[in-house]
């Protein structure tokens, strides 16, 4: 009995700790897909890597490479649409890794990624496909993870289809780009797995060895083919407790009973030990590493417990996605160590705001997520997220300093907007974007009309980029006249948009949404290019364009500007940039490196709509502009108004003095077009000198202003009469 129960005590052990190494793979595996998530939800990646010709420099610093910075993945490969291997980005400088044995070993894997993207389309009764992944896989990747040896040596690899964040339509489907990433076993990862496992004599071998005491975790690739061991030395407790008794045996028989007692505490211990390390492996997996509050995994399967039990007991629940306002300007200025302190400070101090039930989860960054049980009604909730508010206000000491931190809050509260956690999600952070985009530092409960929003918002996105791709757009042009009305010197380019339909969408509504969609980059170098082709129709004239600060964050901005002025012939000089003080925002040294880029290659730079901003005067200090264009508002303030006027000759004097051309646009009345004249401002814009007019009415424009001369202007038509009325 006693050698039997050693024996059990052993298998035992074995079985324990080779479930235990393999619960340490798996997480280490599941770990990988997690780091990858960034890179494949993504709207750029997703449209980057679907491009005709993908930009292979943006993949590699913003994918392949990131991930290796940030996370280790050595090598990374896109496999296409057709199961090709696009690009291959390996960190020994060496394209070599990529064999077709491995490739056909990965197959199995990049097969299910594929297979299951595709089938994570629905028919809908318009015909098209909608995006609805199953089992929750909107808020993760698509992903499979497995082990594969390379040049003999064995990697772990998360095999991820690059989809966007954004629940998308298509008139059919087609397999997703996957993003393979490869870390190796050898190193980090393994030791990794062996902290979680708590073996000694942890080793990674080639081939099998029957030693005794030595425990053997067979690694498979997808295609089932041996890609190497892990070893342990194993724990047998059986084992160790017969090698001490067996010189006393013969002379103990009667402690027979009390070594069986031994035997079991002694097992029982190892048992709770490895479950206290898999218990471990289990809480890692579910939380925040930084927090410790639960993650988005874990925040899920949360909510959808709770939800469950109010739909039981028939109350409210409420879901509240938040998200820290400006804390980019935290990690900027102080560094990612006061970030993670006040990442953990907001995570205290939510948990100890909200009611004992409710959930407090970290989603990602700096995205936090609340579920609050038993709302008792909308002033009862109110109430408490008021609560949450003043407790965030309040400063948050850093070492010496104190930094003060604001939410925003998106709200969705369940039976009201519906049971299913994945729409209580998305809603809420619908009620989220709300709160950003109306100041921040506030709270919005969703409404049906906000979903309407983002969805016409995704149409007219979706137009935008035909309209741009079928050059459907048109530009308007605003003349700017000299301080005497003698002649028009420049001329501001001013995107316009008719639909098919006739329907004319405002400048107001379709640049923010190219703003947001990404788009702003495309339609601005459209305007550029268009603008600078029309230029030779009207000489000696300066072409003054808009310039959006997203614009001025790609990488190439100034060569796409001298291409454009190359390809058109077109002199920098007669090229004007207006940029407004928001391309400042951040303190982004690569902005003003690009303005005196082009400012020493001749293209002039005008400080647009100077005034409307707290910081102007610094923006003139740090660069110098060559034009400065006072804000419409105090224009149309002027009139009668001595502080108004006080101020507008002020900032002519300010602009003279910095030998700067100083523009006034917005003059509606003869009076502040006299004002201006009479204050010697350099250039004068507005509706009383004309409206934006196409290209065939701005020429007809120049011809009867050159043929009239200073005899003035007027109002209603935009046109010079044919008589001077002093």
């Amino acid at each position: 009995m006693l050698y039997w129960s050693a024996r059990i005590s052993d298998e035992s052990a074995k079985h324990s700790q080779h479930m235990l190494i393999k619960g340490a793979v798996q997480l280490s595996q599941d770990y990988l897909s997690k780091q990858q998530t960034g890179v494949v939800i993504w709207e750029d990646a997703y449209h980057i890597v679907n491009a005709a010709e993908p930009d292979e420099s943006w993949i590699y610093a913003n994918m392949t490479h990131w991930l290796f910075q940030n996370h280790g993945f050595t090598k990374s490969v896109l496999i296409g649409r057709d199961f090709q291997v696009q690009n291959i980005y390996a960190y020994n400088h060496s394209n070599r890794w990529m064999t077709q044995d491995l490739l056909d070993d990965l197959s199995p894997a990049v097969a299910k990624v594929r297979a299951r993207y595709i089938t994570s389309f629905q028919r809908t009764p318009s015909g098209l496909f909608r995006y609805t992944p199953k089992n929750h896989e909107a808020q993760r990747s698509i992903a499979e993870t497995g082990v594969v040896s390379v040049n003999g040596d064995p990697y772990l690899f998360s095999a991820a289809a690059i989809v966007p964040r954004v629940l998308s339509i298509t008139q059919e489907r087609v397999p997703p780009v996957t993003l393979v990433s490869l870390a190796p076993l050898r190193g980090g990862k393994l030791k990794d797995i062996s902290e979680m496992s708590h073996l000694d004599g942890f080793v990674l071998a080639d081939t099998q060895s029957d030693r005794s005491g030595v425990g053997q975790y067979q690694l498979r690739s997808p295609r089932g083919k041996n890609v190497g061991i892990i070893a342990w030395q194993t724990y047998l407790p059986g084992s160790q407790m017969l090698d001490r008794i067996h010189p006393f045996l013969a002379f103990a028989a009667f402690m027979i009973a009390a070594v069986v007692i031994a035997v079991t505490v002694f097992t029982r211990q190892m048992t709770k030990r490895l479950a206290k390390s898999e218990s471990q492996a289990v809480h890692t997996a579910r939380h925040d590493a930084l927090s410790g509050l639960p993650n988005r995994t874990r925040f899920h399967a949360l909510l959808n417990d709770t939800l469950e039990q109010s739909f039981e007991d028939g109350t409210n629940t409420a879901v509240v996605y938040i998200d820290l306002d400006h804390f980019k300007d935290i990690n900027d200025t102080l560094g990612h160590s006061a970030g993670d302190k006040v990442i953990v400070a907001v995570g205290q101090r939510l948990r100890r705001v909200i009611p004992e039930s409710g959930i407090v989860a970290r989603i990602s960054g700096d995205e936090f997520a609340m579920v609050i049980k038993d709302c008792k009604s909308d002033e009862w909730l109110e109430y408490i997220l008021d609560q949450v508010q003043d407790e965030i206000g309040r400063p948050i000491m850093i070492g010496q300093r104190e930094l003060f931190a604001s939410l925003s809050m998106g709200t969705a509260i369940a039976p009201r907007d519906g049971n299913d956690p994945d729409e209580l999600l998305r809603k809420a952070d619908i009620a989220l974007y709300d709160a950003k985009a109306n100041g921040r530092s506030r709270r919005s409960f969703f409404e049906p009309n906000m979903e309407q929003q983002v969805q016409s918002k995704d149409k007219l996105s979706r137009e935008l980029r035909r309209a741009l791709n079928n050059d459907e757009l048109d530009l308007a042009y605003q003349p700017q006249s000299d301080t005497d009305a003698r002649q028009i010197v420049s001329v501001e380019a001013l995107a316009r948009w008719t639909k098919a339909d006739g329907t004319i969408v405002s400048p107001s509504v379709f640049i923010p949404v190219a703003e947001e969609s990404g788009l702003i980059n495309d339609l601005g170098l459209w305007i550029l290019n268009k603008a600078c082709a029309k230029a030779h129709d009207w000489p000696g004239m300066v072409v003054s364009v808009n310039v959006s600060p997203n614009q001025f964050k790609h990488p190439r901005f100034v060569e796409k500007v001298l291409a454009i002025l190359s390809a058109n012939n077109l002199p920098p000089q007669r090229l004007e940039i207006e940029v407004t003080e928001s391309v400042f925002a951040g303190r982004n040294d690569s902005v003003l490196k690009a303005l005196r880029r082009l400012k020493n290659l001749g293209v002039k730079v005008a400080l647009d709509d100077f005034g409307s901003g707290y910081s102007s005067l610094s923006y003139l200090r740090r660069f110098p502009f060559d034009t400065l264009k006072i804000d419409r508002d105090f224009v149309s303030d002027m009139n009668g108004n001595p502080e108004a006027e006080a101020i507008l000759v002020s900032i002519i004097q300010l602009g003279k003095a910095l030998g700067m051309t100083v523009v006034a646009e917005g003059i509606e009345t003869v009076e502040q077009f006299r004002f201006l004249q009479a204050h010697e401002c350099h250039r004068l814009q507005g509706y009383f000198i004309s409206r934006p007019l196409n290209e065939n009415d701005l020429t007809t424009f120049l011809d009867t202003f050159q043929y009239v001369g200073s005899a003035g202007f007027d109002a209603k038509t935009g046109y010079p009469p044919r008589l001077a009325k002093g």
